[in-house]
């Protein structure tokens, strides 16, 4: 995951803190596949177009 991605999690941790909330990433992100699961086709396909290509895999390991 893009490390803009964690600081946001982290700013919406943050969000609900202020709220009198605490919440752990796992909750942020179970709220998040909520929302997203009550999104019609068209909306929740924006949504995943909008986001950045990212390589999938773990990064290479340097030569030792």
């Amino acid at each position: 995951m893009p490390e803009l991605e964690y600081a946001q999690i982290t700013a919406l941790k943050k969000r609900c803190l202020d709220a009198g909330i605490s919440a752990k990433k796992s909750e942020i992100l179970r709220a998040a596949v909520a929302s997203l699961a009550k999104l019609s086709d068209t909306s929740l396909l924006a949504a995943v177009r909008r986001l950045e290509v990212i390589k999938t895999g773990r990064p290479a390991k340097g030569s030792k």
